[in-house]
């Protein structure tokens, strides 16, 4: 599967920025969805997973919880991430992946998994 991610700005502390993921030539809930992100010199790290096994869960890391929400539309085949009060620490390189609907998030295999291109988000005075 194709992902496109697109989104990403600079953005003043406290500001907000929605990243979206599309799902190019495939269908949306066909897949269980994911964000990551990459600091600099840091390890990638997971923010949100969206399920749709078992009626479906959406996850947060705690260091977004509360601050970002992961939604989809299924009409457009798109999914999205909404950061609100973002921080410096948010800055990073944001990715979306994708794998098969009937892998739980606790089951999300990086390796397994399609990912789209980066979108640099930077949070900055």
């Amino acid at each position: 599967v194709q992902l496109q991610a697109s989104g990403g700005g600079l953005v003043q502390p406290g500001g907000s920025l929605r990243l979206s993921c599309a799902v190019l030539k495939f269908v949306l809930d066909d897949y269980t969805i994911a964000w990551f992100r990459q600091a600099p010199g840091k390890e990638r790290e997971r923010v949100s997973c969206s399920t749709l096994v078992a009626g479906g869960e959406t996850y947060y890391s705690n260091s977004v919880k509360g601050r970002f929400t992961l939604s989809r539309d299924s009409a457009q085949h798109t999914a999205y991430l909404q950061m609100n009060g973002l921080k410096p620490e948010d800055t990073a390189v944001y990715y979306c992946a994708a794998i098969p609907r009937y892998y739980h998030c606790s089951e999300f295999s990086e390796d397994k998994a399609s990912w789209g291109r980066g979108t640099q988000v930077t949070v900055s005075s």
